[in-house]
């Protein structure tokens, strides 16, 4: 099996364990080297009106990248390709009081990547960005106090410890 498969369940596996939910989320990257944020709905329950990258919780007897292929699909009609780097894993406590255990991950999709389909009342848009333009949406957005998401993106995208090639996934709705 993959390193990075291998990693994704070892890391499902204590979340579990530690009685976490778990979370997870792609930093998509497309061929031209920008990634994908979208901006929460401001009446949302977590995150309102937040610049996001693509995920969510994982269903119970899902694996990591089975729920992130299915939240890709959800929050933009694409398919998930490649996972190519675990980029960050941390915990965290919802204002809700759920503790969640998040693992997001660097990864392409396939699909008219021009034209997300948002998840209708989940997200007000949708964009790219390419290194510039995520460091001006940082200095627009720490005002608000909550610009995680982009610079976990940012980090994504300028890091180079991302590998090329990838892991292409083994899903059955390939």
């Amino acid at each position: 099996m993959d390193a990075i498969l291998t990693s994704l369940d070892q890391l499902g596996r204590t979340a579990e364990r530690d009685g976490l939910t778990c979370v997870v989320g792609a930093v998509i990257r497309d061929p031209d080297g920008r990634v994908y944020l979208q901006r929460r709905a401001p009446h949302v329950r977590l995150f309102p009106d937040c610049w996001d990258i693509v995920g969510g919780h994982v269903e119970p007897g899902e694996t990591l990248p089975a729920a992130l292929a299915r939240e890709v699909t959800e929050e933009t009609g694409w398919r998930l390709d490649r996972i190519t780097d675990v980029v960050h894993v941390f915990d965290w406590t919802g204002a809700d009081g759920q503790r969640r255990r998040e693992v997001d991950v660097l990864a392409t999709a396939d699909g008219d990547l021009g034209q997300p389909r948002l998840e209708a009342g989940k997200f007000t848009e949708g964009r790219w960005f390419d290194e510039k333009g995520l460091q001006e949406l940082l200095t627009k957005e720490e005002a608000s106090g909550d610009a995680a998401m982009i610079k976990l993106a940012l980090r994504a995208l300028t890091s180079q410890q991302t590998r090329p090639g990838g892991t292409v996934l083994p899903l059955t709705s390939r």
